[in-house]
Protein backbone atom coordinates (compact mmCIF):
# COMPACT_ATOMS: atom_id res chain seq x y z
CA UNK A 1 0.00 0.00 0.00
CA UNK A 2 1.00 3.63 -0.34
CA UNK A 3 2.10 4.02 3.27
CA UNK A 4 4.90 1.46 3.23
CA UNK A 5 5.62 -1.60 5.32
CA UNK A 6 3.98 -2.51 8.59
CA UNK A 7 5.97 -0.83 11.32
CA UNK A 8 4.87 -2.74 14.41
CA UNK A 9 3.05 -6.05 14.57
CA UNK A 10 0.29 -6.67 17.08
CA UNK A 11 1.89 -7.51 20.41
CA UNK A 12 -0.72 -9.89 21.75
CA UNK A 13 -0.94 -13.63 22.09
CA UNK A 14 -4.08 -14.78 20.25
CA UNK A 15 -4.60 -17.36 23.00
CA UNK A 16 -5.19 -14.47 25.41
CA UNK A 17 -8.04 -13.02 23.36
CA UNK A 18 -11.31 -14.39 24.76
CA UNK A 19 -14.43 -15.26 22.82
CA UNK A 20 -17.11 -12.60 22.77
CA UNK A 21 -19.33 -13.01 25.82
CA UNK A 22 -22.24 -11.47 23.93
CA UNK A 23 -22.70 -13.39 20.69
CA UNK A 24 -26.37 -14.26 20.14
CA UNK A 25 -27.31 -16.91 17.62
CA UNK A 26 -28.39 -15.42 14.30
CA UNK A 27 -31.35 -16.76 12.39
CA UNK A 28 -31.92 -16.81 8.67
CA UNK A 29 -29.61 -17.08 5.69
CA UNK A 30 -26.16 -15.61 5.00
CA UNK A 31 -25.14 -12.51 6.96
CA UNK A 32 -22.70 -9.68 6.23
CA UNK A 33 -19.98 -8.09 8.33
CA UNK A 34 -17.95 -5.05 7.27
CA UNK A 35 -14.59 -4.47 9.00
CA UNK A 36 -11.77 -1.97 8.57
CA UNK A 37 -8.31 -2.85 9.83
CA UNK A 38 -5.79 -1.10 7.61
CA UNK A 39 -4.84 -2.37 4.18
CA UNK A 40 -7.75 -4.39 2.81
CA UNK A 41 -5.38 -6.75 1.00
CA UNK A 42 -4.15 -8.03 4.36
CA UNK A 43 -7.46 -8.22 6.20
CA UNK A 44 -9.03 -10.05 3.26
CA UNK A 45 -6.21 -12.61 3.35
CA UNK A 46 -6.97 -13.41 7.00
CA UNK A 47 -10.66 -14.11 6.50
CA UNK A 48 -10.98 -15.85 3.15
CA UNK A 49 -10.11 -19.35 4.44
CA UNK A 50 -12.15 -19.30 7.64
CA UNK A 51 -14.84 -21.94 7.95
CA UNK A 52 -18.28 -20.43 7.54
CA UNK A 53 -17.01 -17.53 5.45
CA UNK A 54 -18.72 -17.65 2.06
CA UNK A 55 -16.92 -14.73 0.39
CA UNK A 56 -14.72 -11.75 1.19
CA UNK A 57 -14.83 -8.57 -0.89
CA UNK A 58 -12.47 -5.62 -0.55
CA UNK A 59 -14.02 -2.19 -0.77
CA UNK A 60 -14.69 1.18 0.81
CA UNK A 61 -17.16 2.40 3.47
CA UNK A 62 -17.79 5.57 5.38
CA UNK A 63 -17.94 8.04 2.50
CA UNK A 64 -19.86 8.84 -0.65
CA UNK A 65 -20.07 7.07 -3.99
CA UNK A 66 -18.35 10.02 -5.67
CA UNK A 67 -15.05 9.35 -3.88
CA UNK A 68 -15.20 5.54 -3.63
CA UNK A 69 -12.16 4.81 -5.79
CA UNK A 70 -8.65 3.78 -4.78
CA UNK A 71 -6.79 6.85 -6.00
CA UNK A 72 -9.11 9.25 -4.20
CA UNK A 73 -9.37 7.22 -1.00
CA UNK A 74 -5.56 7.06 -0.82
CA UNK A 75 -5.41 10.85 -0.49
CA UNK A 76 -6.88 10.50 2.98
CA UNK A 77 -9.24 13.36 2.16
CA UNK A 78 -12.41 11.29 1.93
CA UNK A 79 -14.32 9.78 4.83
CA UNK A 80 -13.82 6.27 3.48
CA UNK A 81 -11.95 3.46 5.14
CA UNK A 82 -10.51 0.49 3.31
CA UNK A 83 -12.80 -2.35 4.38
CA UNK A 84 -13.71 -5.93 3.70
CA UNK A 85 -17.24 -7.22 3.42
CA UNK A 86 -17.58 -10.75 4.76
CA UNK A 87 -20.53 -12.91 3.76
CA UNK A 88 -20.87 -15.73 6.27
CA UNK A 89 -23.09 -18.66 7.19
CA UNK A 90 -24.43 -18.06 10.73
CA UNK A 91 -24.91 -21.78 11.25
CA UNK A 92 -21.13 -22.29 10.98
CA UNK A 93 -19.67 -19.10 12.44
CA UNK A 94 -20.88 -15.90 14.08
CA UNK A 95 -20.34 -12.16 14.18
CA UNK A 96 -18.63 -12.56 17.53
CA UNK A 97 -16.22 -15.17 16.16
CA UNK A 98 -15.35 -12.91 13.24
CA UNK A 99 -14.63 -10.10 15.71
CA UNK A 100 -12.33 -12.36 17.74
CA UNK A 101 -10.19 -12.93 14.64
CA UNK A 102 -10.33 -9.19 13.92
CA UNK A 103 -8.88 -8.33 17.33
CA UNK A 104 -6.54 -11.31 17.70
CA UNK A 105 -4.93 -11.57 14.27
CA UNK A 106 -6.19 -9.22 11.57
CA UNK A 107 -4.90 -5.88 12.85
CA UNK A 108 -3.78 -3.79 15.82
CA UNK A 109 -6.86 -2.11 17.34
CA UNK A 110 -4.76 0.26 19.47
CA UNK A 111 -3.33 2.25 16.55
CA UNK A 112 -5.28 5.41 15.73
CA UNK A 113 -5.85 6.10 12.03
CA UNK A 114 -2.97 3.89 10.99
CA UNK A 115 -1.57 0.39 10.80
CA UNK A 116 2.19 0.52 11.12
CA UNK A 117 3.52 2.82 8.41
CA UNK A 118 0.17 2.95 6.61
CA UNK A 119 -1.06 6.28 7.95
CA UNK A 120 -4.38 8.05 7.41
CA UNK A 121 -8.05 7.80 8.29
CA UNK A 122 -8.51 5.37 5.39
CA UNK A 123 -6.50 2.87 7.45
CA UNK A 124 -8.51 3.32 10.65
CA UNK A 125 -9.73 0.49 12.82
CA UNK A 126 -13.51 0.38 12.52
CA UNK A 127 -16.51 -1.90 12.66
CA UNK A 128 -19.29 -0.81 10.32
CA UNK A 129 -22.37 -2.23 11.97
CA UNK A 130 -25.39 -3.14 9.86
CA UNK A 131 -27.92 -3.13 12.69
CA UNK A 132 -28.37 -2.55 16.39
CA UNK A 133 -27.46 -6.14 17.24
CA UNK A 134 -24.06 -5.89 15.56
CA UNK A 135 -23.48 -2.58 17.33
CA UNK A 136 -24.30 -4.08 20.72
CA UNK A 137 -22.06 -7.10 20.14
CA UNK A 138 -19.15 -4.90 19.06
CA UNK A 139 -19.58 -2.43 21.94
CA UNK A 140 -19.75 -5.23 24.49
CA UNK A 141 -16.73 -7.02 23.04
CA UNK A 142 -14.53 -3.92 23.01
CA UNK A 143 -15.48 -3.24 26.62
CA UNK A 144 -14.74 -6.88 27.47
CA UNK A 145 -11.29 -6.74 25.88
CA UNK A 146 -10.40 -3.42 27.48
CA UNK A 147 -11.50 -4.69 30.89
CA UNK A 148 -9.38 -7.83 30.44
CA UNK A 149 -6.27 -5.74 29.73
CA UNK A 150 -5.39 -7.75 26.64
CA UNK A 151 -3.45 -4.92 25.00
CA UNK A 152 -0.84 -2.51 26.27
CA UNK A 153 -2.95 0.45 25.12
CA UNK A 154 -6.62 1.32 24.87
CA UNK A 155 -8.61 0.01 21.90
CA UNK A 156 -9.40 2.85 19.47
CA UNK A 157 -11.65 0.89 17.11
CA UNK A 158 -14.53 3.06 15.91
CA UNK A 159 -18.11 1.87 15.61
CA UNK A 160 -19.74 3.39 12.54
CA UNK A 161 -23.16 2.73 11.03
CA UNK A 162 -22.93 1.06 7.64
CA UNK A 163 -24.66 3.27 5.10
CA UNK A 164 -23.07 1.94 1.90
CA UNK A 165 -20.41 -0.54 0.88
CA UNK A 166 -18.58 0.18 -2.36
CA UNK A 167 -16.73 -2.71 -3.97
CA UNK A 168 -13.10 -1.92 -4.77
CA UNK A 169 -11.55 -2.20 -8.19
CA UNK A 170 -11.17 -5.72 -9.57
CA UNK A 171 -7.39 -5.81 -9.22
CA UNK A 172 -7.70 -5.44 -5.42
CA UNK A 173 -9.79 -8.58 -5.00
CA UNK A 174 -7.96 -11.63 -3.65
CA UNK A 175 -4.76 -9.61 -4.00
CA UNK A 176 -2.61 -11.41 -1.43
CA UNK A 177 -3.27 -14.87 -2.86
CA UNK A 178 -2.58 -13.69 -6.40
CA UNK A 179 0.60 -11.79 -5.48
CA UNK A 180 2.36 -13.67 -2.67
CA UNK A 181 5.76 -12.51 -3.96
CA UNK A 182 4.86 -8.83 -3.66
CA UNK A 183 7.10 -7.35 -0.92
CA UNK A 184 4.25 -5.73 1.02
CA UNK A 185 2.22 -8.93 0.97
CA UNK A 186 5.22 -10.99 2.09
CA UNK A 187 5.99 -8.58 4.92
CA UNK A 188 2.50 -7.82 6.19
CA UNK A 189 -0.24 -10.15 4.96
CA UNK A 190 1.47 -13.52 5.01
CA UNK A 191 2.64 -13.31 8.66
CA UNK A 192 -0.98 -12.67 9.65
CA UNK A 193 -2.15 -15.69 7.68
CA UNK A 194 0.57 -17.79 9.30
CA UNK A 195 -0.54 -16.63 12.75
CA UNK A 196 -4.14 -17.49 11.88
CA UNK A 197 -3.13 -21.00 10.86
CA UNK A 198 -0.99 -21.47 13.96
CA UNK A 199 -3.59 -20.33 16.49
CA UNK A 200 -6.91 -20.93 14.76
CA UNK A 201 -6.22 -23.90 12.53
CA UNK A 202 -9.37 -25.64 13.72
CA UNK A 203 -11.41 -22.69 12.44
CA UNK A 204 -10.19 -23.03 8.84
CA UNK A 205 -12.02 -24.61 5.95
CA UNK A 206 -11.23 -28.27 5.39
Amino acid sequence: MAGGFFGGSLKVNPNDVPAAALDPREAGGPKLAVLAGGCFWCVEAVYKDLDGVLSVTSGYAGGSAATADYKTVCTGQTEHAEVIQIAYDPTRTSFGKLLKIFFAVAHDPTQLNRQGNDVGTQYRSAIFYADETQKQIAEAYIAQLDAAGIYNAKIVTRLEPLTDFFEAEAYHQNYAELHPEQPYIAAVALPKVEKLRAYFGEELKA
